[in-house]
């Protein structure tokens, strides 16, 4: 065609090529005229690729290279005509990486390295790659031949021939033939170089066969003299070879440079020699070595050199680096070399790094290798050297839930790719997402993003990072690491007589039945098996620090018999070692909870969790309850569903006071407020049970009065429910009827939550109702008004101090409530008499109740400075001045005291000598019940026992005497202040 008319021809061509997508569409026409490109079907395959612009431009470049290098006129095109696997090869390597295009400008005749007859069927291990590399002479020839297999492997990859890991396995083995071949070069350089045994040893991601395209290659060099050659001299010579080696790999010459070989990684870094002998690297670290040092040789490999040399390297310090987790704060330096690397990041770089930032490659990395040097010191399956190898081998062993390594194999896969197609275009050592659409979009589309493929890349990559940080915060702050990695080695590997004689030692009394429970839990090849022979050793430990190591494990066992099937149960004690270390607190130094917890063991799932083991308030159990209840119209079916609420809730609040997350005010309030919520949810269930019965509504309202240290709200976990039962008949209903109704319900009540069952009982005690046993469960309104108008003796106005009549009619417990105020807050104070009276009472309580053989300095109720000592005091300075002081019209104890002594009714220091003993006998009264899961009168005689009770109020095992001593001094303290505010 005439020259004249070729700008129609371009503009006709344009039009064309931007409907192909082409970016800058008249460039491509000038372009495809230029270079003669004529085949319709080159041009349509080059704008299939990641960068068809980028694509076509280089072709051009090295269609003109290689026409003029073939000295025949011979055209790329026909090549590519003829070999569409070449074509698509050539267009995916120059759409994806300007560096490879411009190697391919340079070295055009490497294009037909991508022919189907020339690229390798399979991917090619180092001794493949040296082979290929074998004709090298000289360092141009060495970064020649490098490039072009580097050509082939990034075809591979562009085209999706080959995995990610093939990928790093390749440029890995690639790096370790390119060593040999510069160790040769080098060897011919160097005289006398045969005195001196080298050998080079891959550390980092080259030794883990997971290399970038662009890295630093870490090695350490090893070094032997010959066959009698002098040492020193072998040492020179040893030193120059390495420095060669280094200088060949490194160097810029006019075919440039292929990556640097970084030897810091040698024992005492840059400071310390190039080269040295194994027996000076096994002292080094034998003495010297740093943690992060330990980690770094977890990918140690032999990969140039002399080979017997290598492999004596490796063997000798095998055993080292999986001893290292047994180090002091091995796991704690770990984590704070992690934060370091975080901290050194500049401000301006930290949401584009996508190798060292927060969510990156490193978090992956750390996380896997703390687990692996953790775990690897009894599990010969978890010493593997590539990171993904490592994760399926800690999947495999039940390390690392199968969820979780699978998520974050495949977020570091998308990281690791995403990094490689990030340097394979420039073929530069960057970690750096880019910030331009351009370079995003080509890596985009060599990811096989298709639409929208910048944005998208980049909110898969934000979704990816956020992932990997869950998973590294949850594995790499695994609590259950610290404890494990605190175990002797030697603890761990241990014959049967060993294993019991260690047993014995860290305080189980039967060793030989702890045994038998070890292998129940640990034998077989199941999964659960597997995880439990991680969680044992810190197990173990964990039921040693508490009072009763033997029935902890015997506790744990059928827990876990009972929960080992299901999905969550040991997955939560091994990524949540928190949750653990709580269970084997529970189940060795509680049997309250222990019976809680082998009554319905999914209560298990509360502990690790804060918010789980936050007492709950008397509203959100009330409305559960009540709703549960109604969902039943069996009786027995809705109290069932109300008892399995509360021994959920009991397990609840126990568990938080084993742990000291609440103190014994909170656990008397949580656990008054969950007896009120069961008993306003019986209430509700037992009405409708007997309407039911009587096939109508009840004639008459009915409250419950909260008595005792319910109503005080000062519960322990051995109190009853101590309640009177009140009703008002409604208008016009027979009174006789009404009470038949009511004592009904009150009995149905006592009943539904008295039966023993699989949830604790409840008993509701109506004993401090009027005239005791011996008066109506019910009564009227009317008839209490009666009677204490008419009998109502001072002490029964002293019970009412602690009346809260909350349950039930709304109306009524406010009208019991008006007519029991001033009876226990008369107007005038009571009178001298009556005082007089309170303590004849006491005195002959103190005389009377005390048990038989009883001591008065250690019975924890009516011993002298004990509860009833300080709640006497508190209730008589109530009686005599509530009418003037508000705060004293309280049902509780300590707020009472509190208020007398802001009134100046009685001295703060003796207020607060009151409240200590209060505190500390409710306390020890709780603790041996958590315990014995049994009340105890008196303070522990049992030596066991003792330690067991100061062990729950955060003594120590060992503080039975201490606690025996505080009690004596704190209760003796209190006697005489009692002897001046009570006696007078």
């Amino acid at each position: 065609m005439p020259d004249d008319q070729r700008p129609q021809r371009v503009r006709t061509t344009s039009g064309w090529l931007a409907r192909l997508g082409f970016a800058d569409p008249d460039e491509a026409a000038t372009l495809l005229e230029e270079c003669e490109l004529r085949s319709t079907a080159v041009v349509e395959r080059v704008a299939q690729g990641a960068d068809p612009d980028l694509a076509l431009r280089r072709l051009c470049e090295i269609a003109g290279a290689f026409a003029s290098r073939a000295g025949t006129g011979e055209h790329l095109v026909t090549h590519l005509e003829a070999d569409p696997e070449l074509l698509t090869r050539l267009v995916a390597v120059l759409g994806g990486s300007h560096a490879l295009g411009e190697f391919l400008v340079l070295h055009p005749e490497a294009v037909l390295d991508l022919r189907a007859s020339t690229m390798p069927v399979e991917p090619r291990d180092q001794a493949a790659f040296e082979r290929v590399l074998g004709d090298v002479t000289d360092r141009d020839s060495l970064r020649v031949a490098y490039r072009r297999q580097l050509l082939q492997i990034a075809a591979r990859d562009l085209t999706r021939r080959s995995s990610y890991e093939t990928t790093a396995a390749e440029l890995s083995d690639l790096a370790g033939a390119t060593l040999a071949t510069a160790l040769r070069l080098a060897r011919e350089e160097v005289d006398d170089s045969e005195t001196a045994r080298l050998a080079v040893i891959a550390m980092g991601k080259c030794g883990g066969r997971e290399l970038n395209y662009v890295s630093d290659v870490d090695v350490v060099f090893v070094h032997a003299a010959a066959d009698g050659a002098d040492e020193q001299k072998a040492t020179r010579v040893a030193t120059r070879l390495a420095s060669t080696l280094i200088r060949i790999c490194g160097e810029h010459t006019r075919e440039g440079t292929i990556w640097e070989v970084d030897a810091n990684l040698r024992p005492e870094g840059k400071d310390g020699p190039l080269v040295r002998t194994l027996p000076s690297h096994v002292a080094y670290y034998e003495r010297w070595a740093s943690t992060w040092e330990f980690q770094a040789l977890l990918k140690a490999r032999p990969v140039a050199g002399d080979a017997e040399l290598g492999r004596e390297y490796v063997e000798a310090l095998a055993p080292m680096v999986w001893d290292a987790a047994t180090r002091p704060n091995f796991v704690a330096d770990t984590r704070a070399m992690r934060r370091r690397v975080i901290d050194n990041i500049p401000a301006p770089q930290l949401d584009r790094e996508l190798k060292l930032g927060p969510g990156g490659l490193r978090d992956v990395e750390f996380a896997v290798q703390l687990l692996q040097l953790v775990h690897g010191r009894t599990d010969e399956r978890l010493r593997v050297r590539s990171t993904t190898e490592a994760l399926r081998a800690l999947v495999d062993g039940g390390y690392v839930a199968r969820t979780d390594g699978a998520s974050m194999t495949e977020a570091y896969t998308f990281l690791r790719m995403f990094e490689h197609r990030i340097q394979l275009d420039g073929l530069r050592r960057t970690h750096l997402v880019p910030s331009d659409d351009e370079t995003l979009r080509m890596i985009g589309r060599t990811l096989a993003y298709r639409t929208d493929p910048a944005r998208n890349l980049l909110k898969d990559w934000q979704a990816q990072r956020r992932e990997v940080l869950r998973l590294h915060q949850k594995l790499f702050f695994r609590p259950l690491l610290d404890a494990v990695a605190a175990m002797p080695s030697d603890a761990l590997h241990l014959t049967p007589e060993a294993a019991q004689a260690r047993l014995e030692a860290l305080g189980y009394a039967d060793p030989r039945a702890a045994l038998t429970h070890l292998r129940a839990l640990t034998s077989g090849m199941r999964r659960s098996a597997a995880i439990q022979r991680q969680l044992m050793p810190a197990m173990l430990a964990w039921f040693a620090e508490s009072p009763n190591p033997d029935g902890g494990l015997l506790a744990f066992r059928k827990v876990s018999e009972s929960l080992g099937g299901t999905h969550w149960y040991l997955r939560k004690l091994r990524d949540e070692g928190s949750g653990a270390e709580q269970l084997a607190k529970m189940l060795a130094g509680s049997a309250y909870v222990t019976d809680l917890i082998q009554r319905a063991p999914e209560s298990v799932a509360m502990l690790g969790d804060d918010n789980e083991l936050e007492p709950r308030t008397y509203d959100r159990i009330v409305t559960e309850t009540r709703s549960a209840a109604r969902r039943h119209d069996d009786p027995a079916e809705a109290t069932r569903t109300v008892r399995r609420v509360r021994r959920r809730e009991l397990s609840r609040i126990a568990m938080s006071d084993v742990l000291g997350r609440v103190d014994v005010v909170e656990v008397g309030h949580a656990l008054s407020d969950l007896t009120t919520a069961t008993l306003e949810a019986a209430l509700d269930i037992a009405t409708r049970a007997v309407e039911q019965q009587r096939g109508t509504s009840l004639p008459t309202r009915v409250a419950v009065v909260l008595m005792g240290r319910l109503g005080g709200r000062e519960m322990g976990y051995g109190s009853d429910a101590d309640v009177m039962f009140v009703h008002d008949p409604l208008p016009g209903a027979d009174e006789s009827a009404a009470s038949q109704a009511a004592t009904a319900v009150a009995t149905e009540l006592r009943r539904l939550l008295g039966t023993a069952g699989p949830d604790p009982a409840l008993e509701v005690d109506a004993d401090l109702r009027p005239e005791g046993r011996s008066g109506p469960l019910v009564r009227t309104l009317a008839s209490y008004r009666a009677y204490y108008a008419r009998w109502s003796m001072v002490w029964e106005a002293q019970a009412l101090l602690r009346a809260a009549p909350v349950v039930g009619d709304p109306e009524l417990c406010a009208a019991f409530r008006a007519l029991i105020d001033p009876l226990r807050w008369p107007g005038e104070g009571i009178s001298q008499a009556d005082v007089q009276e309170v303590r004849r009472i006491k005195a002959r309580v103190d005389a009377e109740r005390l048990p038989r053989g009883a001591d008065p300095a250690t019975h924890l109720k009516l011993g002298r400075g004990g509860i009833a000592d300080v709640e006497w005091t508190v209730q008589l300075l109530q009686m005599q001045h509530a009418h003037a002081v508000e705060g004293l019209r309280t049902t509780e104890t300590l707020p009472a005291l509190h208020a007398a002594a802001e009134a100046d009714l009685i001295g703060s220091e003796d207020a607060a000598v009151l409240g200590d003993a209060w505190r500390l006998v409710s306390r020890i009264r709780n603790a041996y019940v958590l315990l014995r899961n049994r009340a105890g009168a008196s303070l522990p005689e049992n030596a066991n026992d003792r330690a067991g009770v100061a062990w729950l109020l955060g003594g120590g095992i060992d503080g039975g005497e201490q606690m025996v001593d505080d009690y004596l001094r704190t209760t003796r303290r209190a006697r005489q202040v009692v002897e001046r505010v009570f006696w007078g």
